[in-house]
Order: structure tokens, then C-alpha cells, then sequence
């Protein structure tokens, strides 16, 4: 049974539905806030394409009907080129892809650079007073915390030395991701390290809760990647990676009443990676652009109670946050009364908004603090152009 759905409000975005997650790594178990053959010869293929005809009930007879089942199975080579696949992946990548123990607790992670940088989850180290990384090859390693992003649920750990020979993991365009997709994880659940678990993309463009927003909700993590991949406790931070062995994201969280894996894993994409961790080694800590305002998805029945066209989608808005990039750009709620109807965001720059996904995913993925950005608002019937320039994100810590 799925964990019951939880609600959970983003400043950026009014109402989030969160489900019931699973941090797959971290400190303290339950006390973290979200649980986180190579054969190729002719008689092994021949003893292999019999197993198949076995599992798929096909009569080993030359019968036509057997004939034509077999045919509409892929031929036995063709699986030992995914095993190929899945072997090369593995020997790869899995020398850069760490075991962290905390004080009270075990995650991922994985090499970003040749000075020692690892990527991990914020939740697998955050408040831990020893961190220690432990290689493919038995050796081990303390490591300090560079920066963290509790927005994105990312953080930078560092080894004083790398192993000889171990590389860091490429980082792939998630842009291009598309829903089945093989990928394969490769972390330690429940300890058990260098474990490879394989599956798809089941998913793409999910909403994950990340840090709390000052004031109370939740800011969302956006563009989260779903696989059915087994991930598991322990799992966090660890690389979720393509058949070129490029990391599309780090494994996060699942879904599961068991805390094990019920086949709906999360991982942060590669592609937010690529932005946060920079600034988490350079500055310790990572600037997000926010807008400033909260709202809520149309849907036709909302677009009708607004006397919208039934079609229309984007971000109706329901609150302009006071001192915040909205505010400042002039941009309108809706009455909370309801007697009159506020700005409904359409589009930003190029790209047009119909999900709370497609507008923070594009914020988070493709613009800076600073960074003026053109709205596409519909107010009053008619779509506006209106200029806003892009504030960081406030934080909990800030507001200490």
C-alpha cells in the first residue's frame, strides 16, 4: 500500500501534494525527516534461449506456434549486450562511487572531481560530527563538509587524497532524458557496498519537498527523476546513472510503507547538480532564484470559475510575497475573497508555463540571482510582458 499523500505548501508554489517519501541514507534511521554472468559461448547462449522458452511457456518442439514465439523474443545475443553494458557501467564508474558512514547513519556518494570533491545528499551528512568514505578499493578516507543546499537536498563532502586511479563521474544533460531509458544506481544499501541495481526512467519532471521555507511549507526540488531502479536505504547520494556511465542524478528518496524499495526511487538531476555544486565548493553555500509569489495550477474547471477559456493553463497566483521580485515587478494575486481574479503566469522567456514544474525547473535550471527574466502574464484577458529581476532564495538559516 502506498503511504498516504501528504500536503505540503511551497513559498514559490501554493499547494504541493508530497507522498509519503523515504530518504534512502542518512543520520539516525527513522529519525531522519523523510526515510530518504558474463558467458558469451554458443552453449551458454543455447542454454540461455532455452531458459527463456521455459519462462515464457514455449514447447521446445519446432512447432510453428513455438517458432513464432521465439521469434518475437530478442535473440540471446542481444542480452548479453545489455549484460555487457551493465558490466562495463559497473567496472567504471563503481571505483568513484563512495560508502559514507556518519555518526549514526550511512549514505552514497560519488567522485565530481580530481581534488577530492564528493557529491552526496545534505540529509546523509547534515549535522554528522565524522564523516568517513570508503573506496571500491578498502581504503578510507575522513572527509569535511565543503557546502550545503538543503533546498536541493545536495551537498559537497572532500578527501584530503583520491585513491590512485579513481576518476570523477561525468555529469549527463538531463534535458535530454527521456521516460524509459535504462539507468542503473550503484550505492550501498543497507551497507551493502558497490551494489548495482538496474531499471528505467519511470518518470521525469516529479516536484520533491526539499528544505523548509522560512515562515512555514516546503521549497520543491524540481525536474526530480523517478525510476524503478531498486533503491534502498543507504542508497543516498549515490549516482543514478546512464549506459555511457554518465550521472543523471543522485539517488534520493523512495516511496515505500517499508522502508525498502517498492520500485518509485527519486533522484536530484544532473543537471541541478551541475548548477549547485560549484557554488557549494566555492562559496559553501548555494544562491537559488526565487520569484516571490505562491499559487496554484489551472486546471478547466478552475479556468472556468475564473471565467478563463477552459484551456488555458499556467500558475494562477495567489499570493505576491511583500519585499519579494514579484512585488517588485508589479505583478498581481488574486482577491483572497475571490472577487477578482489575479495575474495567471503563462510563460518565462521562451518557454511556456503549464505546470509548477515547467516554472521552477526552468528558474532553477537556466537562470542566476540577478538575472532579469519576461514573463508572459495574462491579466485582465490579455497577455502581458512584464520584467522581473530574480532575488535568491531566502533561507531558514537567513532568517536566524
Amino acid at each position: 500500500m502506498l503511504n498516504k499523500i501528504q500536503p505540503t505548501i511551497s513559498i514559490i508554489i501554493l499547494t504541493i501534494f508530497a507522498l509519503g517519501l523515504v530518504a534512502c541514507g542518512g543520520i539516525g534511521g527513522e529519525d531522519v525527516a523523510f526515510l530518504p554472468v558474463t558467458q558469451t559461448d554458443g552453449a551458454v547462449a543455447t542454454t540461455q534461449q532455452a531458459n527463456i522458452q521455459q519462462a515464457s511457456n514455449v514447447p521446445a518442439a519446432s512447432t510453428t506456434s513455438s517458432t513464432a514465439a521465439a521469434a518475437a523474443l530478442p535473440a540471446a545475443g542481444d542480452y548479453f549486450e545489455h549484460e555487457k553494458a551493465f558490466i562495463s557501467v559497473f567496472e567504471n564508474a563503481s571505483p568513484s562511487v563512495v560508502h559514507i558512514a556518519v555518526d549514526e547513519g550511512e549514505g552514497s556518494g560519488f567522485v565530481y572531481d580530481a581534488e577530492g570533491h564528493i557529491v552526496t545528499n545534505n540529509h546523509v551528512v547534515s549535522g554528522a560530527n565524522t564523516i568517513v568514505v570508503s573506496f571500491a578499493d578498502g581504503s578510507q578516507e575522513e572527509a569535511t563538509i565543503e557546502g550545503t543546499a538543503p533546498d536541493a537536498d545536495l551537498a559537497i563532502i572532500k578527501v584530503a587524497e583520491l585513491p590512485e586511479g579513481v576518476k570523477p563521474l561525468a555529469l549527463a544533460d538531463t534535458d535530454t532524458l527521456k521516460v524509459g531509458q535504462i539507468v542503473v544506481a550503484i550505492g550501498s544499501p543497507f551497507g551493502l557496498e558497490n551494489t548495482l541495481t538496474t531499471g528505467i526512467v519511470s518518470g521525469l519532471d516529479r516536484l520533491f519537498p526539499g528544505a523548509e521555507a522560512p515562515g512555514g511549507g516546503t521549497y520543491n526540488i524540481p525536474d526530480i527523476i523517478q525510476t524503478d531502479a531498486a533503491i534502498n536505504p543507504g542508497n543516498s547520494g549515490g549516482p543514478l546513472l546512464n549506459l555511457q556511465g554518465a550521472v543523471i542524478g543522485v539517488n534520493t528518496a523512495i516511496e515505500s510503507p517499508v522502508r525498502g524499495s517498492s520500485g518509485v526511487g527519486f533522484a536530484v538531476p544532473a543537471n541541478v547538480v551541475a548548477i549547485i555544486a560549484p557554488q557549494l565548493i566555492e562559496s559553501g553555500s548555494a544562491a537559488t532564484p526565487w520569484l516571490g509569489i505562491s499559487g496554484s495550477e489551472l486546471n478547466a474547471t478552475m479556468a472556468e470559475a475564473l471565467g478563463l477559456d477552459a484551456d488555458t493553463r499556467g500558475i494562477a497566483i495567489g499570493e505576491v510575497i511583500t519585499g519579494g521580485p514579484a512585488a517588485d515587478a508589479g505583478l498581481v494575486a488574486a482577491d483572497p475573497n475571490g472577487t477578482s481574479v489575479g495575474d495567471v503566469i503563462v510563460g518565462i522567456d521562451d518557454q511556456e508555463i503549464r505546470a509548477f514544474d515547467d516554472l521552477l525547473g526552468y528558474i532553477v535550471e537556466h537562470t542566476i540571482v540577478g538575472q532579469t527574466v519576461e514573463l508572459k502574464v495574462l491579466r485582465d484577458g490579455q497577455i502581458d510582458s512584464i520584467p522581473l529581476t530574480l532575488q535568491a532564495r531566502p533561507s531558514t538559516q537567513q532568517q536566524q
